[in-house]
């Protein structure tokens, strides 16, 4: 396959923007992407436009990316609008890839944007609704019940406020966790004040205060074993990544010594698996997929940008990763070897956590973490000696996991 690379990324800050239209976040990312790539828009062939609630909280149904992208002068070219859950934006540049991998364009642009926050909460949680078949939502509830049995949740530790039912869902794969593997809500506390800790030095979180664990413990319970400081936030941005060929490096003028070479670019949908099927978790099969695309394996990953929705999240995915053993990620975590100096560091940006979890725009977020540690550029959070990176993310339910899941692979080329 050719070469791909990523040149150019841009991210807005994620949290709170009621100043700012989905037009404009969307204009900010793409424009520092450009500024970043030191690539006019006039050589963007394509792009590929991820969003997931615009539709629901405003009304703008379709031709959202034509709408956002227009008048930034990207007139004339293909503008694909992309909607896949959580996994938007990875999917917007998954692609983007294929369409590079093709010979159909040589410079393309990927961009994710949300705004997800609203005055009326009931509105802005039942958004997440559509994550999963709502023609079965019973039985959809039946499983996850399933999975949890013989974990019974203490009683005051479910919120009386509205939440997103995938905090059940999350609940559900954390009490698997403890039924099978004997996983702590200790250890669960402990990934979440890792995260908290990491984003510190992220201008662009939307959290920025550390947490202790047991600070994470002490905290709002949402639904056992998962409190407030262990979900993330409603949030509002957006990010954006310039694409190309290594032959338009050359062609354009463009900086090959800051140019991320990507190694590998996977998507799967789910499976009907049984629930205590964990071997062939989507996330599992599409690791174990790109890491034979890559030609490198688990031990070769410096750092990873995981999908953390709950802490839960994240040590489903190290063990899906193979960083440890199954059953092995609550340990790993309370061991701190996924912490910035650690053996593995997970989530440096603070993760979704911290960082914020806008759906359309989490994918190219991971991205954009990857691709700055992989240049050397993270300051104070800089994962040492950076060269190879892996991001995870995951959208919607189906059945027992994700409906859908993207691994992307990342090597730095430079010296």
């Amino acid at each position: 396959m050719k070469d791909i690379y990523v040149v150019g990324v841009g991210m807005t800050p994620f949290g709170r923007h009621p100043d700012k239209s989905v037009k404009q976040l969307a204009s900010w990312a793409v424009e520092d992407a450009l500024q970043d790539a030191g690539c006019g828009r006039e050589h963007v062939q394509a792009a590929f436009f991820g969003n997931s609630a615009q539709g629901y909280m405003e009304g703008q149904l379709f031709i959202r990316g034509q709408v956002a992208l227009l008048p930034q002068g990207f007139g004339g070219i293909p503008i694909i609008n992309v909607e896949n859950a959580c996994a938007t934006a990875s999917t917007a540049f998954h692609l983007a890839v294929n369409q590079l991998r093709a010979g159909a364009a040589d410079v393309v642009l990927a961009v994710g944007v949300e705004k997800m926050y609203s005055s009326d909460k009931a509105k802005m949680f039942a958004l997440f609704d559509s994550g999963w078949d709502l023609e079965t939502v019973e039985a959809n509830a039946r499983q996850l019940k399933k999975l949890g049995e013989g974990v019974e949740a203490p009683a005051g530790t479910t919120s009386d406020k509205p939440y997103s039912v995938f905090m059940d869902v999350y609940a559900a794969f954390a009490r698997q966790l403890m039924r099978r593997h004997g996983i702590t809500q200790r250890q669960i506390a402990a990934v979440a004040a890792k995260n908290h800790v990491h984003s510190v030095h992220n201008e662009r979180a939307q959290y920025r205060k550390p947490m202790t664990v047991e600070e994470v413990l002490a905290s709002a319970p949402i639904t056992f074993p998962i409190t407030l400081p262990m979900c993330a936030p409603i949030s509002d941005g957006a990010a954006a990544a310039i694409l190309c060929t290594g032959e338009a490096i050359a062609r354009y003028g463009l900086d090959s010594s800051r140019a991320v070479r990507v190694r590998a670019s996977v998507m799967r949908s789910a499976t009907a698996r049984d629930c205590d099927d964990l071997a062939n978790h989507i996330t599992r099969l599409t690791a174990n997929a790109a890491y034979q695309q890559a030609g490198i394996g688990p031990a070769d990953m410096h750092l990873a940008e995981v999908h953390d929705a709950t802490a839960v999240g994240e040590l489903i995915q190290t063990e899906n990763l193979g960083f440890c053993e199954p059953g092995g990620s609550g340990a790993l975590a309370e061991s701190g070897a996924t912490t910035l100096g650690g053996r593995i560091p997970v989530n440096p940006s603070g993760g979704l956590e911290s960082k914020g979890h806008p759906i359309g725009a989490t994918g190219l977020g991971q991205i954009f973490e990857l691709v700055s540690q992989l240049r050397h550029e993270c300051g104070p959070r800089q994962v040492q000696g950076a060269r190879f990176a892996v991001q995870e993310n995951g959208g919607g339910l189906w059945g027992v996991e994700e409906a859908a899941a993207h691994v992307g692979i990342f090597e730095r080329v430079a010296g």
